[in-house]
């Protein structure tokens, strides 16, 4: 029997049956431990207002800790065990993104306890995730995840969660195929869910959410509004792969366990989504480009941003983009520099956080010692641009604000993102006495198809001598332009214009020709020319009069401006104005 005080109705038999369970199933196929919410609710200390599965975090942080003290390891003492349990699971709450934001400090950098060993007191930090080897961590999955609301004495539930080390990082909202708007309404519930005086404790912890009618997958993470849910594609075919994903036979114990609960009397399904038969939904596929472990492990580490309070996740695109430039300069080309190329993205795809996301790659390669990243652009306001969206991203880069000082911030080991015009290597370049020859400087340079040319480049190439060059473009380059991709390497990762309005991450751009009419007075021209071209011999005086009748010169002229401008202020006035549309 549903509890009275539940706030919305639980999935009905369809729902269950055909996306929630679907989605379970593909979950444990990828190497998920289903708990039922019975076992769910015994880890939590079976408090159904904590989110936390308590007993397995503790256990994972003794398995992934240890103090090391003159070459040997130690346990943390279960004081500081239980301390650590703690600090994630009690907060001051300020606001959910707020709060999101320093919970993902602590998830991803640990927090520091003093340990006694031998005598000797020292600081060492725990971890709660193994972000570098995704397979030491433990993942779980469970439905019908009840939690109690911060305000009254309502309650919702979450249809799937999925954890790491027993920490809530995803929530699914499963709907019925088929209805229409069930999506958006799913997303109308997720963000619901969210409300301060409903789960937002839940969601505290969440890196990535999905709403799912089995044919339609829209992901998001925390505090994003309607128009920021996208759907994933993956770049190369994986279909083999997910094929034999999704025909891996599931053992007895664990469908014993998913349909003794709420999903009982489902199993017949669970034998037919079984069957060596059964095609790849997009339900599978978004499952598994989002939440497979390792995925999931990755994304919420290296592909979620908080920009100016808000907390934002990487499209498709943004994320190949980083691993295909990742790829590309950790290869060397005969030079002994490493190789570069341009990303060509169109506008409106999220250009500046790309490259955030590729200096924060760049920041955590291991094998890249002392990683230093310089951002290029060619005007003072991308600069200006460029720069707060790395401040507001908590990264901290230096402006050069002349070419004086850019020289000193390269030649300074301890600046390790900088910001600066082209224009400034001019100066840089006069001053410098030896070219800088660190093959670990990455040069980002936006908008790259106007600035890589001329003087300014050249002196930029001198200056750094070794470095490895990164083009960005968001403008549809034209046959010259595309030197500018061979002068940087290639092509690294290209995201039209037309995939970006299928995506709807952008709306298409329309065009109408318009034509202010102007007529030419044959009579007034012939006067005209008469005047000016009487010392002229006729055929001359001819052809002066076809030259200046042309309409490349009447466009030049006074009259013609003047109607082509009160054409468009008529048109935009008639048509556009009051409206939601641009002109």
């Amino acid at each position: 029997m549903i509890d009275t005080r539940e706030e919305n109705r639980a999935p009905d038999a369809d729902e269950k049956n055909l996306t929630q369970v679907p989605a379970i199933l593909t979950l444990m196929r990828m190497g998920y431990e289903y708990l039922s919410p019975a076992e769910a609710w015994g880890e939590r200390r079976e408090k159904y207002d904590h989110v936390l599965l308590e007993g397995i975090l503790e256990k994972q942080l003794r398995k992934l800790n240890r103090v090391v003290y003159k070459g040997e390891e130690y346990p943390f003492s279960n004081n500081n065990i239980t301390a650590a349990v703690e600090a994630l699971k009690y907060y001051r709450y300020d606001g959910l993104v707020h709060t999101s934001s320093a919970m993902y400090d602590r998830l991803v950098l640990g927090k520091s306890f003093a340990e006694t060993i031998q005598g000797s007191s020292q600081s060492h930090t725990i971890r709660y995730i193994d972000w570098d080897n995704w397979e030491n961590n433990v993942f779980h999955v469970t439905g019908e995840f009840r939690v109690d609301h911060q305000a009254g004495k309502k309650f919702s539930r979450a249809d799937i969660v999925i954890f790491v080390n027993g920490i809530p990082l995803g929530v699914i909202e499963t709907k019925i195929p088929g209805v229409k708007d069930g999506v958006e309404e799913g997303i109308r519930q997720i963000l619901g869910y969210q409300d301060n005086a409903r789960i937002p404790k839940l969601f505290v912890y969440s890196q990535i959410l999905m709403v799912t009618d089995k044919d339609t997958n829209l992901y998001a993470t925390v505090g994003a509004k309607r128009e920021f849910w996208n759907a994933w594609q993956e770049a190369e075919d994986n279909d083999r792969e997910l094929c034999e994903l999704i025909q891996t036979p599931l053992a007895g114990a664990q469908l014993e366990s998913l349909f003794s609960g709420p999903f009982a009397g489902l199993r017949s399904n669970a034998d037919a989504l079984s069957s060596p038969n059964r095609s790849i939904s997009p339900l599978d596929r978004a499952l598994a480009s989002l939440f497979k472990p390792e995925r999931l492990i990755e994304l919420s580490y290296g592909y979620t941003i908080y920009d100016k309070g808000e907390k934002k996740i990487a499209r498709y695109n943004q994320y190949f983009a980083v691993k295909n430039t990742m790829k590309r300069v950790m290869e060397f080309g005969p030079d002994g520099r490493r190789n570069g190329g341009v990303i060509w993205h169109t506008q409106g795809s999220g250009k500046s956080l790309t490259m955030v996301m590729i200096a924060k790659a760049l920041a955590r390669e291991k094998s890249i010692v002392n990683p230093r990243i310089v951002l290029v652009t060619d005007r003072v306001n991308l600069d200006d641009q460029i720069y707060k969206t790395f401040i507001h991203c908590r990264m901290a880069p230096r402006m050069a604000t002349s070419g004086r000082k850019l020289l000193a911030l390269l030649q300074n080991d301890g600046a390790s993102i900088v910001t600066t015009v082209v224009d400034k290597f001019r100066t840089a370049f006069s001053r410098s006495r030896k070219p800088i020859a660190s093959p670990n400087i990455f040069v980002l340079v936006d908008e790259s198809h106007r600035s890589q040319y001329g003087e300014t480049n050249i002196k930029m190439m001198r200056v750094l001598t070794a470095a490895c060059y990164i083009g960005f473009t968001g403008t549809p380059l034209k046959k010259a332009d595309k030197n500018t991709a061979q002068k940087f390497g290639g092509f690294i990762d290209t995201y039209t214009l037309d995939q970006a309005v299928k995506d709807k991450v952008i709306v298409p751009l329309l065009y109408e020709g318009r034509h202010a009419v102007q007529d030419v007075s044959k009579k007034s021209i012939d006067t005209w020319a008469d005047r000016i071209s009487e010392p002229l011999p006729e055929y001359e005086a001819n052809r002066l009069k076809k030259r200046y009748s042309a309409p490349e010169k009447l466009n030049q002229a006074e009259q013609k401006i003047w109607a082509i401008a009160y054409d468009i202020r008529e048109h935009f006035l008639k048509t556009w104005k009051n409206t939601n549309f641009k002109g």
